[in-house]
């Protein structure tokens, strides 16, 4: 059987959502599901974005079905950009639909900067999720006071150099949260993770598998 990779539209609150569901390579078992969500919608992020393809192939690789999608506004998903507040029904859409594809397999939520606050918040506020992957995270943008009493497993993966979240930040908020969690520092130029995509994929793999 040919891996699986079709385009779909979820029945979003602002509208319906476009998104795009891909399987590991033919022949893999499927382990686990997972939603990844895309940077800024309103600075050109879509679920094409570089950085959110690796994310979604690398979590691909341990035998994972993966959801990306374009949140409201953004490519043909219908609404309007709600500043962070709508969007996180919107994952919540996405989330719902890999949980009626793939009932009883581990979910994973997963996200690059915008993305991932939105796959943060959720997350923390749901208990069915087995793991969050927080990847570039922009500390310096917005407050992640709420991490402080998130129980989800959260791993974050930074790079050295991001513009939108100092390591002295990032630290600084990693140290106040509780545990299950794990940081991952990865040396790249920018928040894009320039010059070490390969680097940032595999601790994707990492992140997937990683025992709490």
């Amino acid at each position: 059987m040919a891996r699986l990779l079709e385009t779909t539209f979820l029945n979003g609150p602002a509208g319906r959502l476009e998104a795009l569901h891909e399987g590991p390579e033919e022949g893999v078992k499927i382990e686990r599901a997972a939603v990844v969500c895309h940077p800024h919608p309103l600075f050109g992020g879509t679920l094409h974005n570089k950085v959110a393809f690796r994310l979604a192939r690398g979590i691909r690789a341990t035998g994972a079905a993966v959801l990306r999608f374009n949140f409201r506004g953004v490519g043909q998903s219908g609404g309007e950009h709600d500043h962070g507040k709508g969007e996180q029904d919107d994952v919540r859409t996405a989330v719902a639909y890999m949980r009626d594809r793939y009932p009883g397999l581990p979910l994973v939520l997963a996200g690059f900067s915008f993305g991932s606050s939105m796959s943060l918040k959720v997350a923390c506020t749901d208990p069915g999720v087995e793991r969050v992957i927080g990847c570039g995270v922009p500390v310096d943008r917005a407050s992640f006071g709420f991490l402080r009493t998130c129980g989800c497993p959260r791993y974050f993966i930074h790079s050295t150099n991001d513009e939108y979240g100092s390591r002295e930040r990032m630290e600084e908020v990693f140290a106040s949260m509780p545990q299950p969690k794990k940081l991952e520092w990865i040396e790249a130029e920018d928040h894009f993770f320039k010059g070490a995509l390969d680097a940032f994929e595999e601790a994707v793999k990492r992140a997937t598998l990683y025992r709490f």
